[in-house]
């Protein structure tokens, strides 16, 4: 794409408030990596929170968040990200669940295949649940459905031949796309998720994406109250995609090293 009409793009994504669904379909898109988060590796795998003294149940379950911005927390203070929200949520309910946040900010599908491997291979144990959320900085840039399938395809290859189970979360494409790429992208992750095995959340952002109150300044990120209530959106669907154990004895609750 040429420059110029690069650069009309993104004002038209950033700025469009008619198309409501547009910028807000696009959270995950950020062109800073600044936020990003530091791959978690052995050691590493909570999240930067605290997490409630409360009884949880059953052996723990390791939960690999990856993903862009809207995992990172891109404008979020320490502990307000999705993922440490999420993890507190879940060990709210008994759940006993840690969660790694790999998310960086700026990441394409193509960013993310190439640092798949590594991060996986610098966890101490295998995840138990990998949540893979990648696609809005495609859209961002403009790049096809089937550029983004193929690299999604090579992920979700990678964590097949590793036995690890997947929850997709899924994006839209914006109208102003066209129809024809509209429909292309919104296909692929549902017919990922079925090609794959892999748990589908179709849109996560569904419950916010119209909301601008939930959204920051640049009405692309999620603020904190956007995240809390992205996480009360999703938190059963993410438990439902957690493996099932016959072990339900309680253990207690540690803090965060």
């Amino acid at each position: 794409m040429h420059e110029s009409a690069w650069s009309k793009t993104k004002q038209i994504l950033r700025h469009t408030v008619a198309i409501a669904s547009l910028p807000l379909v696009l959270a995950a898109c950020s062109e800073n990596a600044d936020d990003g988060q530091a791959v978690p590796g052995a050691g590493t795998s909570r999240v930067e929170t605290e997490l409630p003294a409360i009884p949880v149940m059953g052996p723990e379950v390791n939960v690999l968040a990856f993903g862009n911005s809207l995992f990172a927390g891109y404008g979020l203070k320490d502990g307000e990200s999705y993922p440490a929200k999420l993890e507190r949520a879940l060990r709210s309910k008994g759940v006993n669940a840690v969660i790694a946040n790999a998310g960086v900010s700026g990441d394409t599908t193509a960013a993310g295949l190439d640092r798949l491997e590594f991060t996986l291979d610098a966890q101490e144990t295998k995840p138990d649940l990998f949540i893979l959320e990648l696609g809005g900085n495609d859209l961002l840039r403009g790049l096809s459905p089937a550029e983004t399938r193929a690299n999604f395809v090579a992920m979700l290859d990678e964590l097949k031949e590793r036995d690890i189970p997947v929850l997709l979360m899924g994006m839209r494409a914006p109208p102003n796309y066209g129809p024809e790429y509209q429909a292309d992208f919104d296909a692929l992750y549902g017919e990922l998720a079925r090609e794959y095995g892999a748990q589908l959340i179709p849109f996560w952002l569904e419950d916010i994406y119209e909301d601008p109150t939930l959204f920051q300044s640049d009405r692309i990120h999620p603020s904190a109250e956007g995240i809390e209530a992205l996480v009360a959106s999703t938190l059963d669907q993410v438990e439902n995609a957690l493996p099932v154990s016959d072990n339900l004895e309680p253990v207690a609750a540690e803090p965060t090293q």
